[in-house]
């Protein structure tokens, strides 16, 4: 079966992905190669050249679908670099 995954956006704002068996291994395979030599991929239209390709049929007809997302990996010692405001004041990660 080919792979589908559909990413939504609700009418109250909560997101939701839907996978198939075959959508959710390309998605945990993309997620796993991420590293810091490798640190992103694309997400993007069925028929596109992102890495990988999502659904453009929404779930329900109120459904806003997101058809374009870049997933990044950053170590906590880069975010402490360049963007220490992401652990906050008195978080457990901010130490």
């Amino acid at each position: 079966m080919k792979p589908r995954i559909t990413i939504s956006l609700r009418p109250d704002g909560e997101l939701e992905i839907f996978v198939n068996p075959e959508g959710r291994d390309l998605l945990v395979e993309a997620l796993q190669s991420l590293n810091e030599g490798n640190e992103h991929f694309h997400i993007g239209p069925e028929g596109s050249y992102f890495e990988v390709e999502v659904s453009s049929r929404p779930y329900r007809p109120d459904d806003k679908i997101v058809g374009y997302a870049k997933v990044n990996f950053r170590t906590d010692e880069w975010d402490r670099q360049h963007c220490p405001h992401v652990f906050g004041s008195g978080s457990q990660d901010s130490n």
